[in-house]
């Protein structure tokens, strides 16, 4: 399962994972932003942007892999890996299945016990209706609302213009396989509990689909791990307050990288 990535910039590696369903066009504030300090490393994750959808059961851990033989492939042998929301549990998984490549974590819109029944539930029917018709509205016009925050939608109408578009270029198959990965991820809690990497939790203020406290939960469950709140920010922070968030990655990457 051999990814598209963008690599851009020189020093530290930093690899960011995209949230869903976007892809790695999401990064560009930061690719722009943290090139002059850090390699930077945005990989589609399967089926999204350049990246090709393979056979084989939804799983993150398939996603994960993806991403280890890209870092390999790439001579990377140690990284802060950062991401949102499917990235985040990605970068979560990449952890549990190759330690060795993860020198430190940044996970944003990210909880690390598994789906309630309600919203695995909500996920599988997504899927469904994405593979009976074939047509991305049938998840946008419930996501887009809440991918970004208030502040983004009443006073940022070109960044939720960007994000619309987006979202409506997604791929059907891309982002069913996606929900169902999301909908069968395992509660990580109990891996993250011997981890021995240093974390940054960032939490948008405004997020309405991950909860202040699912940040928390999460920064708590990780030994070495600070949680950052991000104002003005909803589900994608990178993109409604690109330098927020690139101030906290950059301080948290050139003391871990």
């Amino acid at each position: 399962m051999r990814l598209f990535a963008r690599d851009v910039g020189s020093g530290p590696p930093l690899v960011l994972l995209h949230a869903f369903p976007l892809s790695s066009a999401m990064w560009l504030a930061q690719r722009e932003g943290l090139a002059d300090r850090f390699r930077v490393l945005t990989p589609d994750l399967p089926g999204f942007g350049g990246s090709r959808l393979v056979g084989g059961p939804p799983s993150l851990d398939a996603a994960a892999d993806a991403v280890a033989e890209l870092l390999d492939w790439h001579g990377i042998g140690r990284a802060v890996v950062g991401g949102v929301s499917l990235g985040a549990h990605t970068a979560l998984a990449l952890l549990r299945r190759r330690p060795d490549l993860v020198g430190g974590l940044v996970l944003a819109s990210a909880r690390a016990a598994a789906d309630p029944d309600d919203v695995r539930a909500a996920r599988l029917r997504q899927a469904d209706a994405l593979e009976r018709t074939g047509d991305i509205r049938a998840v946008a016009d419930d996501v887009l609302p809440r991918l970004v925050g208030r502040t983004t939608m009443t006073r940022q109408a070109f960044v939720y213009g960007r994000v619309r578009g987006l979202v409506q270029a997604a791929p059907p198959a891309a982002a069913a396989w996606a929900l169902r990965a999301l909908a069968d991820r395992p509660d990580e809690t109990p891996a993250l509990a011997a981890a021995d990497v240093p974390a940054l939790v960032l939490h948008g203020a405004e997020d309405a689909l991950t909860d202040e406290r699912d940040a928390r939960a999460l920064a708590a469950a990780l030994p070495a791990a600070r949680l950052e709140v991000i104002a003005e920010a909803g589900q994608l922070s990178p993109v409604e307050q690109p330098a927020r968030f690139d101030r906290a990655v950059a301080a948290f990457t050139a003391a871990h990288a």
